[in-house]
Order: C-alpha cells, then sequence, then structure tokens
C-alpha cells in the first residue's frame, strides 16, 4: 500500500513512527511528505518528540527529502496538495486539521491518489469509520475520515456495552491532555474557558465523540451526552463512562462479560493493574478498559473508566482504516 501524508504534525509524525519502526506496518510504502514548513523543521520535530523520545535511527535531510535509516522519503512544501502528482499513490492520510470543507477534503484525489483518510472528523467525509464500531459500513467511499481519538475510544466501548446490557442513556466525560488548540498561556480563543493556559489549569469544555457516535452508530443517537476536561498533561487522556443499562446485572457478572468481548475485540484492551496515564503512553488499542475502577450500582448503572494514548492509538486507527480501504484494489 501507497500512501502520502499531508500535513506532518503531531499525527503525520507519529504515524510515519510507527511504520517505520512496527514489523506489522512494513507493508506501507510512504511515497512522500507534504507539509509547509521548512526541510530542516520537518526532519528535526521526528527526530526529536518531547513525548516518545528521540527517534532510534539516524534522520538526515537531502535534496528535498528525509533519510530516515535505509528510506529516502520525498518532502514537498505545498499548500494546495491539487499541485502535486499523486498518481502513485493508494491513500492520502490527510493530517493537517483543515480538512472541512469538500474543496480541501478531496485535493488528494484531484491530485491522482485514489483515496483519502481524514485524520479528524469532517462533514465532507462520506462516511466516518471507527474501527470495533461500523467498519462493514466502509463500502466503496474515497473520501474516509476517522473520526476523532476520543470517539475511537468510546465507539467500540459503548457499542459493546449495548450489546451486554443495553443503553437506555450513559454520560462520558473524557479527561484529555492538552493539544495544539490550546495556549500554553492565556491567548484568546473563541471560546473563553479554553483561551485560558492550557499547561496551568484544567479546563472544562465539549467532545466532539458524542456527536459523532449518533453517526456511527444510529441506533444510539440522542442517548449518550458528553463532556471533556482539558487536563495540563502532554499525553494519554481517559474516558469516564457512565450508562444506564436495559437489564439488571450484578457487578461480577458484568466485569466478566465485559472482559471476554473486550478481549475479543483487537482495538480494545484491559488492565486489572492499578495503572497511572503514563503507563499508557504509546499503547496502541483505541482504549485500555481499568478493571479495578469498574463499578455497577443498582444493577443497572455501570461506571467503566479506560485510558488511551490519544497520539498513539489514534495513529494506530489511521493505518488499519487505510489498510482496509486499500485492500478495496
Amino acid at each position: 500500500m501507497r500512501i502520502a501524508i499531508n500535513g506532518f504534525g503531531r499525527i503525520g509524525r507519529t504515524i510515519l513512527r510507527q511504520i517505520l519502526t512496527l514489523p506489522q506496518r512494513a507493508e506501507i510504502e510512504v511515497v512522500c511528505l507534504n507539509d509547509i514548513a521548512p526541510l530542516e523543521t520537518c526532519a528535526y520535530l521526528f527526530q526529536y518528540d518531547s513525548t516518545y523520545g528521540p527517534f532510534p535511527q539516524e534522520v538526515v535531510t537531502e535534496d528535498n527529502a528525509i533519510r530516515i535509516a535505509n528510506r529516502l522519503i520525498p518532502v514537498s512544501h505545498s499548500s494546495d496538495l491539487k499541485k502535486l502528482d499523486l498518481s502513485n499513490v493508494d491513500i492520502v492520510l490527510e493530517c493537517t486539521g483543515i480538512a472541512r470543507s469538500s474543496d480541501v477534503a478531496r485535493r488528494g484525489l484531484v491530485a491522482g491518489a485514489k483515496s483519502v483518510l481524514i485524520s479528524g472528523p469532517s462533514p465532507a467525509a462520506e462516511v466516518t469509520i471507527v474501527m470495533g464500531a461500523n467498519e462493514a459500513d466502509l463500502g466503496n467511499a474515497r473520501v474516509v475520515s476517522n473520526a476523532s481519538c476520543t470517539t475511537n475510544a468510546l465507539a467500540p466501548l459503548v457499542n459493546i456495552i449495548d450489546q451486554i446490557g443495553g443503553i437506555e442513556r450513559a454520560h462520558m466525560t473524557t479527561i484529555h491532555c492538552y493539544t495544539n488548540s490550546q495556549p500554553m498561556i492565556d491567548a484568546p480563543r473563541g471560546d473563553l474557558a479554553r483561551s485560558r493556559g492550557g499547561a496551568q489549569s484544567m479546563v472544562p469544555t465539549t467532545s466532539s465523540a458524542t456527536e459523532l457516535i449518533g453517526r456511527i452508530l444510529p441506533h444510539l443517537q440522542d442517548r449518550i451526552s458528553g463532556a471533556a476536561v482539558r487536563v495540563p498533561t502532554a499525553s494519554v487522556s481517559a474516558v469516564d463512562l457512565v450508562v444506564q443499562m436495559a437489564a439488571d446485572m450484578a457487578e461480577g457478572d458484568f466485569v466478566e462479560t465485559l472482559k471476554q468481548a473486550v478481549i475479543n475485540e483487537h482495538v480494545l484492551g484491559w488492565t486489572n493493574q492499578p495503572l497511572v496515564s503514563s503507563d499508557l503512553r504509546s499503547r496502541p488499542e483505541s482504549l485500555v478498559i481499568a478493571e479495578p475502577e469498574i463499578r455497577v450500582t443498582g444493577g443497572r448503572q455501570a461506571r467503566v473508566f479506560g485510558w488511551y494514548d490519544n497520539e498513539w492509538g489514534f495513529s494506530a486507527r489511521m493505518q488499519d482504516v487505510a489498510g482496509m480501504m486499500g485492500s478495496r484494489g
């Protein structure tokens, strides 16, 4: 499978790290990178990462390319992907974060690529896919959204719980590390609370995940509400979900049934250890359920807590969905 990465930010760089270091990604060939930043900056930020540490192989720049170990990857700096020749590309991983309009989302197709996979929610996508929830809906869509990191964590979990006990209603809180959408010290943003320094305070805000659940699992439309609290950590987030189930279940039965379902779902993980967020860095799962935090009250109210590396796990799902798209031929 031949891919191009458009936008070499947090997700674009994490995807490339995984492709170059994980044996299971060896079948992916990176044809080119495109980012408006200078070549030396792209190479430096790839080699030295504040979250995941230095890249374990040599990274050097050559004429319009980055050489990483024995791989030479061409780099372009176009603000408009349509100006590039991508006729040898199967899938563009659209990681700029700006593919909201059809014009921007489809630029990879205009440049000659077969398909585009967007690293976030986008109204321009033909379909939004979350592994472990609705991958059967992919069909022949050529412009696909991979939803958000929190949606990838939440959707497989609520899908399983709905199958176990039926979801009448639920509320999700994501305890989310700060991101580039926040200032590190107070600075104007559209949302007043989001204008406050992300490294200094816990910041209550919104989450797109609950809106997307209705798109991914339509039968749960309007049954799940949600919110977010941004916290002063650089990586790894959490989902805290409270569910009102349709059927009574004892806590032990619920835990065991949920555990077996999670073990059989490859994008989810399970731990019975008393972990903290830093223990989950670089975990590839969309969500790792923390067994010690599960509670069932009154037979029908269940609380489930799970961890997710919102960059590493999401980047892994981007490649999983890209693999499904590439296998269509």
